[in-house]
């Protein structure tokens, strides 16, 4: 039976042809229908059709704006690929142990390289702002210096790796390759440089869990990282009782509907590929009238997914908004959730400081740990 084709996208005649230019390049078969015979180029709006199997990598396609240029041709260098490496950032507490052990599991498992990094502040150069240091810094004195500074980072890094050594040794981390780097500045500018500039394939950090701490969230380093973060980002409590992607079964992947969350939802799939979850797939929803229609949604979410990955166990459900946190928490016991997957979409800075994101909310308030999708 012949492939189901969709719409992707409705477009002048002439961006209509660049955009299957780019995607027969990628080896995804297009079709441009409703053009005007006689006056093609005039078209008001034509339809680039492809078949239904291709449109989760079509979709990243066009989420990437550089097709709409001009320029565009099959000499243009591609988008370079993520590198084979685990950032894990550290402060030497407790938190980043639960998070070393979880990234040097997943490296054995994927034969990737972890590079852990620490970030301190020059007493020279730190701002009188109680959030820039927290956690990541060191309780700095006035009278410090710098060489002091520096020879007690620098003994803590050698505190940590000895750690490393030892649980090696005894076989609670695998052997894995692994460096460390130690960089001056401010903490969630220097992990976002990096991760831009070397492009890891996550970055895995541990967060306080519920109820460990009450403080602004606009002022926690993890919070930055999964609001900017041009990558994976895996949150994990210290409470959290997986200790390496092989342990997670029930995955809960939060949607609003939006295209963005296919290419998320792929990304995922693909990402972690060797890996079998069960899916179920969430909405927020305060407003009743809009819950049946949502659910409709849902389910025709569920519909096409299977058809496109057969081999996951897919479900969905409505959580009410109106106690969002504490009817998240009821779903997660009751269904034994292992991980909630969010997929956290740029926002401006007023956005994030007026209307912080779901996963920013839920950062410090849940046991679950949070893999944000990008």
């Amino acid at each position: 039976m012949e492939e189901k084709l969709v719409t992707l996208a409705i477009l002048t005649y002439s961006k209509a042809q660049i955009l299957k230019n780019v995607l027969e390049n990628e080896g995804i078969e297009s079709y441009i229908h409703n053009v005007n015979q006689i006056q093609p180029v005039i078209s008001a709006g034509v339809r680039v059709r492809i078949k239904e199997s291709d449109l989760p990598r079509a979709l990243k396609i066009v989420e990437d704006s550089s097709w709409l240029s001009d320029e565009l041709g099959p000499e243009k260098e591609s988008k370079p690929h993520r590198s084979n490496k685990i950032l894990i950032p550290v402060d030497f507490s407790d938190y980043s142990m639960k998070a070393c052990e979880f990234g040097f599991n997943f490296a054995a498992e994927i034969h990737a390289e972890v590079v852990l990094m620490h970030v301190y502040f020059s007493p020279v150069y730190m701002p009188n702002l109680q959030y820039a240091t927290e956690g990541f810094g060191l309780p700095l004195e006035p009278e410090m210096g710098i060489k002091h500074v520096l020879d007690a980072v620098h003994n803590q890094l050698n505190g940590l790796t000895d750690r490393i050594k030892k649980k090696i040794g005894k076989g609670e981390f695998p052997d894995v390759k692994y460096t460390c780097l130690l960089h001056e500045g401010v903490p969630e500018e220097e992990i976002l440089h990096y991760a831009r500039t070397e492009k890891p394939l996550i970055i895995i950090m541990g967060t306080r869990g519920k109820g460990e701490k009450e403080m602004d969230l606009i002022g926690s380093v993890t919070a930055e990282i999964i609001d900017r973060s041009p990558t994976f980002v895996y949150a994990i409590p210290k409470s959290a009782r997986q200790k390496n992607f092989k342990e997670i079964h029930k995955v809960a992947f939060i949607t609003n509907f939006d295209q963005r969350d296919l290419v998320a939802f792929d990304s995922l799939i693909t990402t972690f590929k060797d890996y079998n979850f069960e899916i179920s797939f969430l909405n927020l929803n305060s407003d009743e009238q809009k819950r049946t229609w949502n659910e409709i949604k849902l389910a025709g979410i569920k519909e096409y997914f299977k058809k496109q990955y057969p081999q996951l166990a897919i479900g969905y459900s409505v959580i009410p908004e109106d106690n969002l946190l504490g009817n998240l928490d009821d779903y997660v016991k009751e269904n034994q959730i292992d991980v909630l997957c969010i997929s956290n979409y740029k926002r401006n800075v007023f956005a994030r400081l007026f209307n912080p994101s779901i996963a920013r909310k839920m950062l410090f308030h849940t046991h679950t740990p949070i893999l944000v999708i990008k």
